[in-house]
């Protein structure tokens, strides 16, 4: 295959100094960084929003204990806790996704504790207790809906952010790298190819910033 073909009928966005069709790889690497993301969001939000429930229903030594290991987190930049990570195995999978969860899951702990505690102290809780109906039926049937427009906003803003975060740490040789196609590393490995083929480099940039902006409307949209 040609190195830098152009744009042709068979590759339809050319080709890389390898002569690998560029369309693929971009489309790889979008589907590779989305399905990180939404896995990386996943796992931060189940626990953060249920471990925020948690420390606003009951309150006391549950509530420090949670309080303080959010705040313990949350004194180490998000970038900075990922880079711990992966500086055990750079271009590991799983060590950049447990360094993104981990950083991720206080935001939506944080939020969900704020917003519980300002569900149960409305009247309709109180009334919902007294008419008998366990804590078990109040969780499922009046705090979890009324969570659900904010953590939908929650979850897009931290796929927005672990998108960015991930082809940063791929750009700066510690996320994913070559040959792995990932949209951060494509940039730094067609840089040397700046002045002959620019569009290429600025190709991978383009659809980080398209998938952030979705991710951004939908984050802004009314639930």
């Amino acid at each position: 295959m040609k190195s830098f073909s152009g744009i042709t009928n068979a590759n339809l966005l050319g080709t890389d100094h390898f002569g690998r069709d560029m369309l693929t790889r971009i489309a790889y690497a979008i589907q590779l960084s989305f399905s990180l993301a939404f896995l990386t969001m996943l796992t931060s939000a189940i626990p953060g929003i249920l471990l925020g429930v948690l420390a606003a229903y009951k309150r006391g030594i549950i509530e420090k204990i949670l309080v303080l290991f959010s705040d313990i987190i949350l004194a180490l930049p998000g970038l900075l806790l990922v880079l711990l990570f992966v500086a055990f195995a750079p271009g590991n999978f799983l060590y950049l996704y447990l360094g993104l969860s981990l950083s991720l899951w206080v935001e939506f702990f944080r939020v969900s504790i704020a917003k519980t505690k300002s569900i149960l102290v409305e009247p309709y809780i109180e009334s919902t207790r007294l008419l008998g109906f366990s804590s078990f039926y109040i969780l499922k049937k009046q705090i979890l809906p009324s969570l659900y427009p904010v953590m939908l906003t929650l979850c897009a803003f931290a796929m927005s952010t672990a998108i960015i975060a991930i082809s940063t740490l791929s750009a700066i040789g510690v996320g994913l790298q070559p040959p792995t196609a990932e949209l951060g590393s494509m940039i730094v490995e067609l840089m040397p190819y700046f002045e002959e083929e620019p569009f290429l480099v600025v190709l991978p940039s383009i659809f980080i910033f398209l998938l952030v902006l979705s991710l951004q409307l939908i984050a802004k949209k009314d639930y």
